[in-house]
């Protein structure tokens, strides 16, 4: 079961942060826009599901936190210019810094 926030990533590469999976399977509508996820301890999460009714669950237990890191700078990189991503080596305080849903990018 994906832990604490959850940061998605759609197919035009907008990164959404969600504060848990319930929140982020709610909120989310289409699943074939869904790129790829992690959950706050970097785990990544596959998207199943229908229209208006997905379910987010771990691919396994391995984090894959430099693919997070990655994926989180190249979103700073193209949609929130002249701004950096958390610097925080500590992955608990990288994930606690990222804008929450609403105030880093459109509302799906």
């Amino acid at each position: 079961m994906p832990i604490g926030r959850v940061i998605l990533f759609d197919d035009d590469h907008h990164m959404y942060v969600l504060p848990d999976q319930g929140s982020a399977e709610a909120w989310w509508e289409m699943p074939d826009e869904y790129v790829c996820g992690f959950d706050s301890l970097a785990r990544p999460l596959r998207m199943t599901g229908e229209p208006h009714q997905v379910t987010l669950e771990l691919t396994g237990a391995e984090p894959a936190e430099a693919d997070l890191r990655r994926l989180v700078t190249d979103h700073y990189q193209r949609f929130l210019y002249g701004q950096a991503p958390p610097e925080a080596s500590d992955l608990a305080a990288f994930v606690a810094g990222l804008p929450g849903e609403g105030s880093n990018s459109p509302r799906r």
